[in-house]
């Protein structure tokens, strides 16, 4: 919290700046120090962009921490932040996190519209929720599994018959 203070007082009125923090700063709102920073940042600053990123990102480097990207400039007051989820994005050794994930990004930002992976939130929300500014996607398609207990039982043991099929046959 500390450094945050520290960009945020070394900024001149106008000065922008990008940072990838932890996540933890965002949604962090159990210790006075965190809310009075991010509530500092808010009123000194416009938070016009967080970019949620993938676990992992940072990984190679020895971080393991989930993070996100914050642009803001200072002087102005925070009203409204655009957010915009990458969060979903699988990162590994044969999968890199690559500029291509940013096209999209790219392409809504000078109107900060919305999308599957972004939206805005206003500041009275964000007030409300005790300055919790962490990025939580409200258009995610999340996919649920409506079976009952009933069907996927029956799915279990449909497979049980097959894979004791499959090893009768290898017995063989």
């Amino acid at each position: 919290m500390l450094f945050l203070q520290h960009i945020i007082d070394s900024l001149k009125t106008g000065g922008r700046c990008g940072i990838v923090l932890d996540e933890g700063v965002l949604f962090r709102t159990n210790e006075n120090a965190f809310v009075q920073t991010k509530r500092k940042l808010l009123d000194d600053c416009n938070v016009y962009a967080i970019v949620s990123l993938p676990g992992g990102v940072f990984t190679a480097a020895g971080a393991g921490v989930k993070t996100n990207i914050l642009f803001f400039e200072k002087g102005k007051r925070t009203e409204q932040i655009w957010y915009y989820d990458l969060s979903d994005i699988k990162v590994g050794k044969r999968t890199p996190f690559t500029m291509d994930k940013f096209d999209e990004f790219f392409r809504l930002l000078p109107d900060r519209a919305d999308s599957e992976r972004s939206w805005m939130v206003d500041r009275q929300a964000i007030e409300d929720n005790g300055f919790d500014i962490k990025a939580v996607n409200p258009n995610r398609k999340v996919e649920q599994d409506t079976r009952t207990p009933a069907e996927l039982i029956a799915v279990i043991e449909e497979k049980q018959i097959e894979i004791m099929n499959a090893l009768a046959e290898l017995k063989q």
